[in-house]
């Protein structure tokens, strides 16, 4: 169902476009491809070249794949940068290799600060990987997997529509289930990393 009309008229100044593709291997590992693109619809300045870039020419138009293991541990990851605003972009794409040997599961989001932040790489790599992990934890299914059978899916408690207290949970996970009047005597078991928990199944 789309949007509701805009309450005004508006024009469109800026669209980004990013799109995550999960590839399973043959060899057992898992291959993550997140392409990133923005586009203006006006001319405007390339402070590359000193001149004007066209209306619809991409400003920023990058690629990274992600290689990782059943555990969610990065094999390999390299980035490809086709469009930049600076001349000095492409040079962060060299940092990236610190990722190799972090887990999706665990940490993510501060293993990516910690490592590839501020000037060390670029902000839209970043932005990539970030977001790219929610996109492992749908491609990969052993993600959803628990270490013990008394705890709980990790994507309980992670959104509104699995809220152990909620019918969803109720009739497809009853063992998890939670009375709401019993709610804050039940303690949720601590997630691996509360900025990178694994999704919903679709």
């Amino acid at each position: 169902m789309p949007l509701s009309p805009p309450s005004c008229p508006r024009t469109l100044q800026h669209t980004r476009t990013v799109v995550y593709h999960g590839y399973q291997r043959e060899d057992g590992l898992w291959d993550i491809e997140g392409e990133l693109q923005d586009v203006k619809p006006i001319a405007t300045r390339n402070l590359r070249t000193g001149g004007m870039r066209p209306a619809g020419t991409p400003i920023h138009h990058m690629w990274l794949r992600v290689t990782v293991n059943n555990q969610l541990i990065v094999q390999a990851i390299e980035a490809s940068m086709d469009s930049v605003p600076v001349a000095e972009c492409p040079q962060a794409a060299a940092a990236l290799q610190k990722m190799v040997g972090c887990s999706m599961g665990r940490g993510w989001r501060q293993a990516i600060q910690h490592n590839l932040g501020g000037v060390a790489s670029c902000t839209h790599l970043r932005e990539l990987l970030f977001n790219l992990a929610t996109a492992t934890f749908q491609s990969i299914s052993e993600s959803f997997a628990t270490t013990h059978p008394d705890e709980p899916p990790r994507f309980l408690d992670q959104c509104v529509g699995w809220d152990r207290r909620g019918s969803t949970v109720r009739e497809h996970y009853p063992r998890f289930y939670i009375q709401p009047e019993h709610a804050a005597e039940v303690s949720t078991p601590e997630r691996a990393d509360v900025n990178a928990v694994a999704p919903a199944p679709q």
